[in-house]
């Protein structure tokens, strides 16, 4: 049953247990009495949603094999419990957790055999097929063996399963798309525990809600096959990494750069800009406590390992060009704009991108080991550099970063996606169910927080919906949200517009899940599109 783990150095209480484990599965399985439960049961979203729904499953099951996997399912239908997939990595508000009523498959180190991550070719094409087991880095560094590449994530700790559901937003977006946009195949298991694959030729209607539909409610996702990029076809790539000591000037004329950026809807595809702000992480390095630093401490295997250093209050941008023919050529003018020749930075780099790519990933767990209050926003706008959004949002990030000492920590990421050449926006309508493919920006702005400041990070994040959003907001009219950076109402059922395109698109992935799981085996909490044909008031089969 693995180690040992105690979080506290007061006995934990002993939880009464809700069911039994199951019989015939091979794979570690940890009820609530179990000593080794709370540690296994943590996940990122635990020390900030912890007391807003229940993240406390009645049986955790780390199954060995797909066979495993098809006896909690059988379990499951026949005890009418709901089953909440983890593949290892982190959903913000815990929608991959349930309550004691219900199961939970920790999938992270089912499938990694070296069968679970293989590279072939056919032809011109290169494939990968991979499993949900794999953490972002080491997917990425995978790829980087095979001098290939394929746009995704930043995260280092961010699970393959939940990623491509949720669309591998990433550097490469403006160039290449999603991750998401790549999967030639998915091999599930489903709710009457068959194998299956799914393709968008062979079952269009479930591979669309696979992909950006309703993440880990479907089925069992184990494997998917991805077409990949070969270096040796664009070569000539170019990338700089420039970190800049935080300024609130520097700031501004940076994210003037990538507003101007934004508002150009004929920017050529080769370009791709993202920025980051962080605060200094010197102050909470090991002093703050806490669960979450606890578990960094006592339990990485766990936690997940950081792999950078303690850094100071910076500004981080990360920016690349692509070849795509051989008369293209870089406008080195846009990256000297971008460029710190005062602090650090490697220049401009001609580099394979396989190389780059692995370069964009941030190497720590978390970036803060405190609760968070996060936002996430999308925009359509083109009118940035003109509308005072520039001013505003460094007012806002400034509130935070500037003071010394006022127990918040800013994590900001703003990166420009949109423009009529964009893969981003080409790929709308191509078989997958992500929205908001118009949008021209995707803005990222999280305040962690010291337990006791969550009423004044929560405050912040108020007046950015406020200020930056609706009719009148200096980012975006329309409140667009995205499944991988959740928020607000936990009951998707009542928030679907902030996540989906429209009705027509919503009522037909509720039609999807339907067909995918009709008897709410994959319902575990209310973040997941309600099933066609339930009532509204029919709130109990959501097994919350």
């Amino acid at each position: 049953m693995g180690a040992a783990i105690s979080l506290s150095s007061s006995p934990q209480p002993r939880l009464r247990d809700s069911m039994a484990t199951i019989q015939g599965v091979t794979g570690n399985q940890f009820l609530p009495s179990s000593k080794d439960y709370p540690g296994w049961q943590y996940q990122y979203a635990t020390s900030t949603h912890e007391f807003d729904h229940d993240m406390s499953p009645g049986l955790i099951i780390q199954p060995k094999s797909k066979e495993d996997i098809k006896l909690v399912i059988a379990y499951a239908k026949a005890q009418k419990k709901a089953i909440a997939i983890r593949t290892g990595g982190h959903q913000y508000s815990g929608a991959s957790s349930t309550g004691k009523e219900n199961i939970q498959i920790d999938l992270r180190t089912t499938f990694r055999t070296p069968q679970d991550l293989s590279y072939f070719e056919n032809g011109a094409k290169s494939y990968v097929r991979a499993s949900v087991s794999h953490s972002l880095g080491e997917f990425n560094a995978y790829l980087g063996t095979h001098k290939v590449f394929v746009p995704h994530g930043q995260c280092v700790e961010v699970h393959l399963g939940g990623h491509v559901q949720t669309g591998g937003y990433g550097q490469l977006g403006r160039s290449f798309g999603l991750l998401g946009d790549h999967v030639v195949s998915l091999e599930i298991i489903d709710h009457a525990g068959n194998e299956k694959e799914i393709t968008k030729t062979a079952d269009p209607e479930l591979f669309y809600a696979w992909l950006g539909g309703s993440p880990g409610n479907l089925g069992v996702l184990t494997h998917f096959s991805i077409e990949v990029h070969r270096d040796s076809d664009y070569v000539g790539s170019l990338g700089l990494r420039a970190l800049h000591l935080y300024n609130p000037q520097k700031l501004r004329e940076l994210l003037g750069y990538l507003a101007e950026m934004n508002d150009n809807p004929d920017f050529p595809r080769n370009y791709d800009l993202c920025i980051s702000i962080l605060s200094a992480s010197f102050d909470i390095l090991g002093l703050m406590g806490g669960l979450d630093n606890k578990m960094e401490i006592e339990h990485p295997e766990i936690f997940g390992n950081d792999g950078n250093p303690a850094w100071p209050r910076m500004i981080v941008v990360y920016a690349q060009w692509v070849p795509f023919s051989k008369t293209d050529k870089p406008d080195m003018a846009w990256f000297n704009r971008l460029r710190n020749d005062n602090w650090f930075e490697g220049g401009v780099e001609k580099k394979p991108m396989s190389e780059l790519t692995a370069k964009w990933i941030f190497r720590n767990t978390r970036e803060f080991d405190m609760p968070y209050v996060k936002r996430t926003y999308l925009t359509t706008s083109t009118n940035l550099s003109k509308n005072g959004w520039v001013d505003w949002v460094v007012g806002r990030m400034d509130e935070i970063v500037a003071p010394i000492n006022n127990d918040q920590w800013l994590s900001a990421q703003l990166q420009v996606f949109g423009g009529k050449n964009s893969m981003f926006t080409k790929n709308a309508d191509n078989g997958t169910a992500y929205s908001w493919r118009d949008s021209t920006m995707c803005m990222t702005i999280d305040n962690f927080h010291k337990p006791d400041k969550k009423r004044d990070a929560e405050r912040w994040g108020q007046v950015n919906d406020a200020q930056g959003i609706g009719a009148k907001g200096f980012f975006s009219t329309q409140d667009r949200r995205v499944l991988w950076g959740s928020y607000g109402s936990f009951d998707l059922h009542e928030s679907w517009k902030y996540y989906y395109d429209n009705k027509e698109q919503y009522e037909r992935l509720r039609r999807a899940r339907k067909v995918a799981d009709p008897d709410g085996t994959f319902t575990p909490n209310t973040f997941a599109v309600k099933r066609a044909g339930l009532s509204d008031s029919v709130k109990s089969l959501f097994r919350s």
